[in-house]
């Protein structure tokens, strides 16, 4: 009996395999379809090394119902559970298997208890699935929650925030640039430098055939609105837009505005200063009321030409489907930029409601998903007023039509 060497490629082929499929019978012997030995394509058979069984076990509590525990975990085993997958999985495994411990065997508690949370690997989704459940937190796990989604936070605007930043101001400093500037928003040196060619010497000066202005004074170059669903389909997509919105507040060129919905409108835009605020702020799962959120939303727009909306939805909207098509086709006739994504995460287009969908690309409103990479450069799109649905093509996302 050999162990599997990853020096020997048809043994290490085979121990993977071993791992992935799991089985009692393939724990030692090696057997045929027909029962006979067939060790493997190399002629040896296959044990498990002590650290494989280790590995194997931590897969079967999880995936293979015979043998594992199941939703019989106890808190103890579950802390082992969780220690042990982070010993023998890279980061970004170990938060697919904590997601499917989640849905497989429903371990909420996990994340109900502080010694466990501390031991969890942090990502978008176990931060998703902490905030839905905050309303059932003692109040010694939420301080240890707050220091999980603190991680997670800084960790998204670390990595987004320059993006954003980059792109937005980039985009409003052109958006801004004023060829028709009254005399006190002429930008003077910048106007000379243009019209050198234009210098007359019999009279020592130049004719100013090209002016160049500062942007309007005005508290804003550009709104924006979220308006995010909240309830427990679009999870991902509240943490990500919470986080854009507050970098997207930090802009002294962007006034911005967040509002998250279920069956009741929520206000977040006093907590824009700090995400983390702003996440514990949402109240996520239960159902939506679209139509009411966008009429509270109405009554925030006071520029509706410099103003984008844009509504993170997927649109499944039932009885409330008329009157939320009625009130952004309001929004789109008084010149609001409208744009609907169907999720903002980093999954792909989730399923959405094709009518809706169909309806709103009929009042010209762009619908997609997008990732969270995209999503600055899609604002800076929306700002110089490009055609998004070519934005979208160009990036390969599929526009409901």
């Amino acid at each position: 009996m050999t162990y599997a060497s990853p020096t020997d490629p048809a043994q290490e082929r085979l121990r993977r395999w071993r791992l992935i499929l799991g089985g009692g019978a393939a724990d030692g012997i090696c057997t045929g379809s027909d029962g006979e030995r067939s060790g493997s394509e190399t002629g040896s058979d296959l044990r498990l090394s002590e650290a494989d069984q280790a590995i194997d076990k931590a897969l079967a509590a999880l995936y293979d119902r015979q043998r594992g525990t199941g939703a019989g975990f106890a808190s103890p085993q579950v802390a082992r559970w969780l220690g042990d997958i982070r010993t023998y999985f890279p980061s970004s495994v170990v938060r697919v298997m904590q997601q499917d411990a989640m849905e497989r065997l429903n371990l909420q508690q996990l994340l109900l208890e502080p010694e466990m949370l501390e031991a969890v690997e942090p990502d978008v989704h176990l931060l998703a699935n902490l905030l839905s459940l905050q309303s059932v937190m003692p109040a010694k796990v939420k301080e240890t929650a707050r220091i999980v989604v603190r991680r997670v936070v800084d960790e998204l605007v670390q990595k987004l925030a320059n993006q954003t930043r980059q792109a937005v101001m980039g985009s409003l400093n052109r958006a801004a640039r004023n060829r028709r500037p009254r005399h006190n928003e002429i930008d003077w040196h910048r106007t000379i430098r243009a019209n050198l060619k234009h210098y007359q010497p019999d009279y020592r000066t130049i004719i100013p055939d090209v002016r160049i202005g500062y942007g309007r004074k005005r508290s804003s170059l550009q709104d924006i609105v979220l308006c995010v669903d909240q309830s427990g389909s679009m999870l991902a997509s509240m943490v990500y837009a919470g986080v854009f919105s507050s970098v997207l507040a930090s802009l002294p060129a962007v006034r911005t505005r967040l509002v998250a919905y279920d069956t009741e409108v929520v206000d977040l835009t006093d907590l824009l200063q700090d995400p983390v605020e702003v996440l514990f702020g949402t109240q996520l799962g239960g159902g939506n009321d679209t139509p009411k959120a966008l009429a509270y939303c109405q009554k925030l727009i006071d520029r509706p030409q410099e103003t984008i909306f844009v509504l993170i939805s997927d649109l499944y909207e039932g009885a409330g489907s008329q009157e939320m098509i009625k009130r952004l086709a309001g929004l789109v006739t008084s010149g609001v930029q409208v744009i609907t994504l169907f999720a903002l995460n980093d999954d792909g287009t989730p399923a959405y409601d094709h009518t809706n969908a169909h309806a709103l690309a009929a009042l010209g409103i762009p619908a997609f998903g997008c990732t969270p990479d995209l999503f600055p450069d899609l604002m800076a799109s929306a700002i110089n007023r490009q055609d998004l649905q070519a934005w979208a093509a160009s990036h390969n996302i599929a526009v409901a039509q």
